[in-house]
């Protein structure tokens, strides 16, 4: 059986469901984006064009749901990846938009740089348990000119192979994603049959439908583009003081651009991935860690009361450097959130909050992953796995180390077998130089980047790209 976590009923589930509906029938969003009040106005909202604020009908937002498919598949440019969601099968995202870097020389925090971006994108590519990207630091982008646009999404597509999540805030430059994904890809029945990228949409909290990120993914209609939408509610600043109701706040914001995409574009395949957090009420800063990890599972939980599928998110912490206080944060929240198991799980990599992204963390939050993976797995009850025959046959006081089925069993998988981290004797670790934790990460990223490449692109493909490029310049 597997190891769920489970902070919501299913009466609880229907409870919030029901507040929901009240709460966007009667407060609604303030819907920044003219094009998107028009939408839901047609689509049945009632609309206040001079306070901008759209109330949504039940029959509204359950039409939206019974529109959005509830099974799908992430693909990508590596012909053997792809993600079925709502399968039972989960994958990691990198935390994103860090506005620093744990400079692997120094060992300290300083400001993100594009080669910074550049080198997190391929180690990324390079551990197959990350399977979605996003931007990890800035700088991704190198300069304001449709011409670095293009540039930065033929870099995204030459270093990252597996499914590109991302999103961008001018819709000017929906056309130039479409050229890219349309020449990488063979054309837009491809990208709409493969769905090798999605777009992100954050509501701002509370209650608001802002312009310029919707108004991009509104550009992209008519290639089946998925989107993600992720409003991030701070319980006691921008979401009321309780798990309760930053729970009930995440879910209004949620379903209320559901059913802007489906009015827009019925049958878009969604992604429900509200990422509800707590202020640090010390300092009113966002509290990166472990504390409120059920807000996340309960976003796991809605997800699956509508049958959609789930992005989640873990692993946080507030410490600005992979120590022993990272270290437990993030196993406690990545254990909780990933016992909920979402499909998509956001967040290795990130210290301070999110705001530094560090390489040597990203490869000790992935073993985390592996672990918190391998808790959910539970244990196995088939007729092959109670080995009564065995036991039987060793008798009392026998040993079960030389037995065949305990040999085939380790290489089946009921072990779980570390990859980073010390697990011999100590006379081994004292021969090894008592190596640390953190050491080992750095090598092994090292070796990560050293020895992956990127899947190369076809020539004729970078000569199209080149073309389009100079047409953007």
């Amino acid at each position: 059986m597997k190891a769920l976590f489970q902070v919501l009923s299913q009466d609880e589930r229907a409870a919030v469901h029901e507040r929901t509906l009240h709460v966007l029938a009667t407060v609604g969003m303030r819907v920044d984006t003219a094009e998107g009040r028009r939408i839901l106005a047609e689509a049945g909202a009632h609309v206040d064009e001079e306070t901008r604020v759209a109330r949504f009908p039940e029959a509204l937002v359950e039409e939206a749901l019974r529109l959005a498919p509830k099974q799908f598949s992430l693909g990508a440019r590596r012909p053997d990846w792809a993600l079925p969601l709502n399968a039972g099968e989960s994958t990691l995202v990198m935390d994103g938009e860090g506005t620093m870097v744990l400079d692997r020389a120094t060992g300290e925090p300083r400001p993100s740089t594009h080669a910074d971006w550049l080198e997190a994108t391929r180690l990324i590519d390079a551990i197959d348990d990350i399977g979605v990207y996003w931007a990890m630091v800035e700088g991704a982008v190198q300069g304001a000119t449709q011409a670095d646009w293009v540039d930065y999404n033929i870099e995204v597509t030459r270093a990252f192979s597996k499914h590109i999540q991302d999103s961008f805030a001018d819709p000017a430059g929906a056309p130039w994603v479409l050229e890219v994904l349309n020449v990488v890809f063979g054309g837009r029945e491809e990208v709409r049959r493969r769905h090798p990228y999605s777009f992100l949409i954050t509501p701002v909290s509370p209650l608001v439908i802002e312009k310029n990120y919707t108004e991009s993914w509104l550009a992209l209609r008519g290639w089946d583009i998925p989107v993600a939408v992720m409003p991030m509610p701070m319980m006691g600043s921008t979401a009321p003081g309780s798990l309760l109701a930053t729970t009930l706040l995440a879910n209004c914001e949620t379903l209320g651009v559901l059913c802007l995409v489906q009015a827009a574009e019925p049958g878009t395949p969604f992604v429900y991935a509200p990422v509800a957090a707590a202020m640090e009420p010390r300092s009113g800063r966002y509290a990166g860690c472990a504390a409120l990890a059920a807000l996340s599972a309960a976003g796991t939980e809605m997800a699956r009361l509508y049958g959609l599928p789930a992005m989640g998110s873990g692993c946080g912490t507030d410490q600005f450097l992979p120590d022993a206080q990272a270290g437990y944060e993030k196993a406690l929240d990545a254990l909780v959130g990933d016992l909920a198991w979402p499909d998509l799980m956001v967040g290795p990599g990130g210290l301070g909050g999110s705001m530094i992204i560090g390489l040597e963390q990203t490869v000790i939050d992935v073993e985390i992953f592996r672990m918190c993976r391998k808790a959910h797995e539970g244990i196995v009850v088939e007729d092959d796995r109670w080995l009564v025959d065995v036991l039987a046959k060793v008798g009392p006081g026998g040993s079960f180390i030389g037995e065949p089925s305990t040999r085939a069993n380790l290489r089946g998988g009921e072990w779980f077998l570390p990859g980073l981290g010390t697990h011999g004797s100590h006379q081994a670790w004292l021969a090894a130089g008592r190596p640390e934790l953190l050491e080992e990460a750095r090598a092994k990223v090292d070796d990560l980047l050293a020895g992956h490449a990127a899947l190369p692109l076809p020539d004729e493909v970078e000569r199209e790209l080149e073309r389009l490029r100079k047409r953007a310049e």
